[in-house]
């Protein structure tokens, strides 16, 4: 038997909600299993022991992975709900931030929630699922995650992720929920930095903000930068504005750390018409027009990462109703996201992640490099 990819290391301590007598298939090959058919593509427990259980999927799983028996989809489904969410997060974070050896020095961190919709026969009693995770936009991998049933819980969620990552060095971006004093302050004394974006939530701040960016002699003094994007009838124009000039802002001396206000004004022309957005931001960097722009825009990479979640594994029409599972497959399947980007990064190649999945699903051997390349 071949030396099995390091990856199942990082996920052999994985706990249970109760006692687990076994099954002839343990918790490691369980999340094998489910990682492995996420890597492929498919979208839900049933199309993953359809897969696993082929016979030549089989004779790929005994020889590279040490499984020689596959549960039924009723016990793989069970064992699955028996898998502790809290604790595959942590050894997913443990995992995901190996990709990185070196931190994230100098990298952006973008922070935001993402619900997961009722599926099945959900009752007026039960609430929908708010994950929020950390995602670094730069290498394309989801950092961590946490778990939470009501979207104002959010808040604090965030702050307690933002604790168990190594975070140092890098720009923290993330919405108007996040901009809160007390997530400023812990990303400070994680020793990072933060860019929030000023909204209503924080009303004089916003207004404070707006009122210097708007005015046109003070808007004549911030650095500028401006971009320009052509795409079909779309003619979208950013243009970035920020300084250093904080001193006289009201109650600075609450957000730790505050050096630099910022704004980006979009002007969209299409058919339609043409629509003009201000958005503000605070940072404890001092950024110049052309960085905060950069760095604000990156905070959609975690957006697109939720697309990839919905469009690609459909997981709003997931119709497991048990939380578990739904919990652990978001987090196989941010497993595969991240192996599939690292791979894609480190190989160079162009193909999307789709065309990625599918040949390994064609051809499972395919699988090895993509698991090879998350060892460092």
């Amino acid at each position: 038997m071949n030396e099995k990819p390091r990856i199942a290391e990082y996920f052999s301590e994985v706990e249970t909600v109760k006692e687990h007598n076994g099954y002839f298939c343990d918790m490691g090959e369980v999340l094998a299993l489910v990682i492995l058919g996420s890597l492929c593509g498919l979208r839900n427990v049933n199309q993953i022991h359809q897969w696993a259980s082929s016979a030549r999927v089989g004779a790929f799983l005994a020889e590279h992975f040490g499984i020689h028996k596959i549960p039924c989809y009723y016990w793989l489904l069970c064992l699955l709900k028996l898998i502790d969410p809290k604790s595959l997060s942590r050894c997913f974070t443990r995992w995901a931030q190996s990709l990185s050896p070196g931190g994230v020095d100098g990298m952006t961190l973008a922070l935001d929630g993402k619900t997961i919709r009722p599926a099945g026969k959900m009752t007026r009693y039960d609430s929908a699922m708010h994950i929020v995770s950390a995602h670094v936009a730069e290498l394309g991998v989801t950092f961590g995650q946490r778990t939470v049933y009501d979207k104002s819980n959010e808040i604090p969620a965030a702050r307690e992720l933002l604790g168990l990552l190594r975070i140092k060095g890098c720009i923290v971006v993330a919405d108007a929920l996040h901009c809160q004093k007390q997530t400023a302050k812990a990303i400070v004394e994680a020793k990072a930095d933060y860019l929030l974006n000023v909204k209503d939530n924080q009303p004089d701040l916003k207004a404070d903000v707006e009122a210097y960016v708007r005015d046109d002699v003070l808007r004549k003094a911030m650095d500028t930068h401006e971009t320009f994007e052509k795409n079909g009838g779309r003619l979208e124009t950013r243009t970035a504005f920020a300084t250093c000039d904080t001193g006289w802002l009201p109650g600075r001396e609450a957000w730790a750390g505050l050096s630099c206000i910022g704004a980006v004004n979009t002007r969209l022309v299409t058919r339609k018409g043409t629509t003009n957005e201000w958005h503000y931001y605070i940072s404890s960097r001092e950024l110049s027009a052309g960085e905060l722009l950069r760095r604000a825009r990156l905070e959609w990479s975690v957006e697109a990462m939720h697309w990839l979640l919905d469009v690609h594994f459909g997981e709003d029409f997931c119709r497991v109703e048990d939380k578990n599972v739904q919990q652990n497959l978001n987090i196989a399947r941010k497993i595969a996201l991240n192996c599939v980007k690292t791979h894609k990064r480190k190989s160079g190649l162009a193909s999307p992640l789709s065309k990625l999945m599918f040949d390994c699903l064609l051809d499972c051997e395919k699988l090895i490099p993509v698991l090879r390349n998350t060892e460092n």
